[in-house]
Parts: structure tokens; sequence; C-alpha cells
């Protein structure tokens, strides 16, 4: 009987402290619902009328943003860049439920961007936002993903060669920058979200950085870098020196804002060298080549915690190698910082993959793939690593075929 009564009073304790939400306030609950991942909170909004509400609170909105960062989503490109927008598989990688999702765009964000026959594409990322371009007109569209709210930047009419295209945001706003033109004869505009306009076009000078002269490499180099140079491969195919981007990649760049506020934007050009442009201080320079150039290999670039850091898949003595390095403006040299396990990328040792990055705080997402002559001999495979623990980790396999990812924070408050 003494068993029993401890059991009642121990139950009755237990209900005692439990603290229904319910009997919260408004606005603490909502603080309370902004701490959830937005899966999360996506599903559980279901639930009641009230929670639901919280989404276009302002003072939920208001502590979404006071949360530091989120755990990243991965946004899929498709790699046939000939699909339609509406017929086009929107899925992403949610890290934080470490499961694929598919995203539904609703008819009428389809119907008032005139999305159902355009071929508008992802180019850029940033916080919680995307950024889409129609090649065909040249329009940009920023979309939250998450709640599918859009804007349409007013229309830029320009003649010179679209080089790369980054962007950067904060809490308030966000900035588009466009490069133009091919090295030497650079240039560049920026889009503000603050005034809703673009800046006027300014031109990029010429390489100014000290160290990349003091160590820069002959004038005969120099020259074969701008020339299509051509060689035979160990399989005897004939290798042209000039990279060859993904689609989905074209454009693709770093944007990193440095500790004085400067805005360095980073790209590949088409011999594979780093290009570094300097948008506060307007003038660019080239960083030292990773491989030279003889050498078959795949590269791209990835931001992770402010950093820039390039990624090489190349083949060397019977092997394939996938490492990641970062560079050293003091000693002015490349330095390698992590690399995938070699019992992994050796199963890519003469499959002629492509390998494209995207970063995120402490994360980069690979996609390896490579193009068969048929859709059926085309194989993508996805990978997560944790740069700090240099874990890898590789996804299940997902219903569509994707060459790439950006990588954007799912923020219900994020403002377009």
């Amino acid at each position: 009987m003494a068993s029993r009564r401890n059991l009642k009073r121990k139950s009755i304790e237990d209900e005692d402290l439990v603290f229904p939400l319910d009997e919260l306030n408004q606005d603490l609950l909502e603080r309370v619902l902004s701490w959830l991942p937005t899966s999360t909170f996506l599903r559980l909004s279901s639930v009641s009328k009230r929670w639901k509400s919280a989404a276009n609170s302002p003072v939920f909105h208001h502590a979404c943003s006071e949360i530091p960062s989120r755990e990243p989503w991965f946004y899929m490109v498709d790699s046939s860049q000939s699909v339609e927008f509406k017929n086009q598989q929107h899925f992403v990688y949610d890290s934080a439920e470490m499961n694929w999702k598919f995203l539904t765009y609703p008819s009428n964000f389809l119907e008032e961007n005139q999305l159902n026959q355009s071929n508008f594409l992802p180019v850029a990322a940033s916080g919680g936002l995307l950024c889409f371009h129609n090649g065909e007109n040249g329009e940009f569209l920023i979309c939250n993903p998450v709640t599918s709210s859009y804007r349409k930047l007013p229309l830029l009419d320009y003649s010179d060669t679209l080089t790369a295209i980054g962007m950067i945001s904060t809490q308030e706003s966000y900035k588009l920058f466009l490069i133009f033109g091919e090295i030497p004869n650079l240039s560049f505009r920026i889009y503000d979200s603050t005034t809703d306009s673009w800046e006027d076009s300014a031109i990029l000078k010429s390489p100014t950085c000290p160290a990349a002269q003091s160590c820069s490499t002959d004038d005969e180099e120099e020259e074969d870098d701008d020339r299509m140079l051509y060689f035979l491969s160990k399989c005897g195919n004939v290798v042209g020196t000039e990279i060859q981007k993904n689609p989905c990649k074209q454009y693709s760049s770093i944007t990193t804002t440095k500790g004085d506020g400067q805005e360095i934007l980073c790209f590949l050009n088409s011999s594979g060298k780093v290009v570094a442009c300097n948008l506060t201080e307007k003038h660019f320079f080239e960083y030292p080549r990773l491989l030279p150039l003889h050498h078959e290999y795949s590269i791209d670039l990835v931001e992770c915690e402010g950093e820039l850091l390039a990624v090489v898949l190349s083949e060397f003595l019977e092997t394939a190698s996938l490492r990641i390095w970062k560079f050293d403006e003091n000693e002015w040299a490349w330095n390698q910082v992590l690399a995938m396990p070699s019992a992994i990328s050796h199963e890519f040792y003469s499959k002629k993959v492509d390998i494209n990055c995207t970063g995120s705080s402490e994360h980069m997402f690979a996609c390896i793939s490579n193009s068969g002559s048929t859709d059926d001999d085309e194989s993508c495979r996805y990978f997560l690593c944790k740069l700090a623990e240099n874990e890898w980790t590789e996804l299940p396999a997902c219903s569509g075929k994707f060459s790439c990812a950006f990588s954007f924070q799912p923020r219900i408050e994020a403002s377009v």
C-alpha cells in the first residue's frame, strides 16, 4: 500500500511540473517557437491556428532574426538545364534533420513571375535568400525559398559579357554583385536592396597587390595563361587548358566581407586561376595557380566561416584525390588543410567526374557527377563534410540527378 501511495504522489508531482504552451502569452510563445528548427516549426504550425499565426508575426520574425545561425539547407540544381522552372525538381537537403525535402512553389508564385515557360536558374545565395537569373532576358529574381516571397529586381541593360555573380546579405538588406568582362578589362555593378536600384558601373583597376607582383611568374608563363593550350592526357585524349564550367555554375563566385568592411568577390577565370575582386577599393588580382596547366583536374571554390577554400579533385599515380586548400596571404601560397579519405576518393579514378561544391558555416556540400552518353549512364553522388572534424558522410540517393547545390539558411524572417 505504501508503494502505491508513493507512486500516486509522484504522479501528482509530475503533473504539477507540466506547463502547457497554450498558457503562455503570445509574445513569449513566439519567442519559444523561434528556437525550433525551421522544419519542425513548419510541421507543428499545422497543429494550432495560434501557432500558425506566429509565422507572420513581427515579434516572431524579430525573435528568429536573433538566432545567430541555423543548420543549412542545400538547394539542388537539376543536371538538365533545359528543363523549364515549373518542371524542375525543387529538392533541398536539410542538414538538421539529415533528409531530403521537396519544395512546392504556389501556383500564383509561378504565374505572377511568368516562370511557367522560363528558364530561371539559381546563381547565388546568401543568408536565407536565393538569387535566380533568366539568361534569356537578363532578369534577376530574389526569393526566400521557405516562404516563396520574392522580388524582381529592376531590369539591367548591359552589353558586356557577364562573368560572375555574387551576393551578400544581412538581417536588414542584401546586395547583388555582377562582374563583367575579361581580365584585365573588368568592371562591376551592384544592386542594393535598401535603395532598390543598381549603382553606376565601376572599373576594377589592374593588379595592385604587392605580394602578387613579387611572387608572379615570368612573362612567358603569364602569356600562356591567356591563351588556350592543348595536350594529350594519359588516355590519349586531347585536353584543353580552359576549364569547362557546369552550366549551373557558370557565374559562380564566393563573396566575403573582411573585418574592416571590405567586400571581396572571388571567381575562377577561364584558365582555372582564382581571381579576387576588391569591390570596396575597386581593384583585382590573381592568386597563384594551384596545379600546372597540363594537369587534368576539377576545381571549385567554397566559403566557410568567412574564408575562401579551393576544392580540387585530381588524379596522380593511378589514384584520385580530393583535397581542400586555403590560401596563406603571408606566404603567398596555397596550403592543404583537409582531404577526403583516400578509400573514398579512389573510387573516382578514371571516371572523368566533375565536382561542384558549396559551403556554409562549418559544412561543405560536394556534388560529384559524371555525364554518360545516356541519362542512365549519368551518376551523381553527394557528400557532406564537417570541416572541423574532417568527417565525410555520403548522403542517400535522391530521386533526381543534381549536379550542384546552393547553400542557404532556412529563415522564415528573411525579407526580400
